[in-house]
């Protein structure tokens, strides 16, 4: 039956079981007996189903996989055996029958809030507790196969759609006309809607579409291009501004295919690029063409923010590169999967070393206070050899 609803890739027994596998790996390092995965998006990651519940999964012994609703759906969608209850509360015992409930439970710390834990807590009868946040992003990090396979798909739906701003981007539309066109459009070719995001107050838009002034505004989000928004509630993404000559139009977008987010950005500009535009275009365009020669599995990650931070300092847009002012954020790529902000996050200080099949968003952009903004995004996965691009379209400047 899902498979008829729409775009649905079934995650296979083998592939949950492999993902199991390596997170009680990770929690024999972290001395974690027994974790507690109650995050939607890690319990999608290691069941298959997004169903209400939680999951827990034992250093030895099968995961328990608590269902509270749908528990039909959940078992289309789960290849593992669920466990159907009708509250919470049921939980102590069914652990206590399994004997689970002996050591220290692992935690999602970094997403948890506290009024929830302590009922966690509660309802499982923990007494020792630790996170095991870390041990799960971790995991996730590395991509398999299957997933690489999900994000090709998520970056043929973000490709399509920049090809159909190529075709509607017009002089005097508003931001928010195109944001309109191009999230239907997106929508169209299956994509599921929306963009998950770790962490708490950690939002963000599908698509925005900025231009002139638009692209400089400092914004509550940690990017360097969030845009003004239609409302102090939601004070990021397209606007109502209308569109105009000379001046750089970007269009930050994510594909979304069963879960999985690719997330790229194109310049566009009608009539022709002022002057004032032009070197921090090209010093983006260096930056991209030095990470694709350069990044590879083994590399450490502060390593291609070093070498872009130079190559901006050495066309004199070091004030500008990657925001202005207190604007500026401290990364210049970040991890792509279920989550827009996973592993790795490249900045000048967080050392981690590059392994095959991670995957990555790496955006160069140059911010110009009271003027606007330029730069590119671009998706590459770690190979042994380099790095691969996930799409296949030019990044250049596009007229219009």
């Amino acid at each position: 039956m899902m498979e008829q609803t729409g775009a649905f890739d079934p995650v296979p027994k083998e592939e949950i079981l492999r993902r199991i596998d390596e997170l009680k790996r990770r929690m024999t390092e972290g001395q974690i007996d027994f974790a507690v995965i109650f995050q939607n998006v890690d319990r999608f990651y290691f069941t298959g189903t997004m169903q209400k519940g939680m999951v827990v999964i034992p250093l030895n012994g099968e995961p328990i996989v608590f269902v509270e609703k749908d528990i039909e759906r959940a078992g289309e969608e789960c290849p593992l055996a669920t466990t159907p209850i009708k509250s919470d509360k049921e939980i102590k015992d069914i652990l206590e029958e399994k004997g689970v409930l002996q050591g220290v439970a692992g935690f999602e710390f970094d997403v948890l809030p506290v009024s929830l834990f302590e009922r966690l807590r509660k309802v499982t009868g923990v007494h020792r507790y630790a996170d095991a946040s870390a041990c799960i992003k971790e995991v996730r990090a590395v991509k398999s196969a299957f997933e690489l396979d999900q994000m090709r798909k998520s970056a043929d739906i973000l490709g399509l759609v920049f090809e159909k701003a190529r075709q509607i981007m017009r002089e005097g539309a508003r931001e928010i006309d195109i944001d309109a066109e191009l999230t239907a459009e997106g929508r169209k070719l299956g994509h599921q809607g929306f963009l998950r995001m770790r962490g708490l107050n950690q939002e963000m838009m599908t698509i925005t579409v900025t231009s002139g002034l638009t692209a400089a505004m400092i914004c509550c989000a940690d990017v360097p291009i969030g845009g003004a928004g239609v409302t102090p509630a939601l004070p990021q993404g397209s606007s109502l501004k209308r569109i105009g000559k000379d001046v750089p139009v970007l269009i930050d977008y994510g594909g979304g295919y069963n879960g999985y987010i690719t997330d790229e950005t194109r310049a566009f500009v009608t009539g022709k690029l002022d002057d004032v535009f032009r070197k921090p275009y090209e010093a983006a365009r260096e930056i991209i063409a030095d990470m694709l020669n350069h990044a590879k599995a083994g590399m450490d990650c502060t390593e291609l923010f070093v070498r872009s931070h130079r190559i901006a300092k050495s066309a004199g847009l070091e004030d500008n590169f990657m925001g202005y002012g207190k604007g500026k954020v401290a990364f210049i790529g970040h991890g792509l999967g279920l989550e827009i902000n996973e592993l790795p996050v490249i900045t000048g200080k967080h050392h981690r070393v590059l392994k095959e099949g991670m995957v990555f968003a790496f955006e160069p952009k140059f911010i110009l206070p009271g003027l606007g903004a330029i730069g590119m995004e671009i998706d590459v996965m770690v190979t042994t050899s380099g790095v691969e691009r996930l799409t296949s379209d030019p990044i250049d400047l596009i007229y219009f």
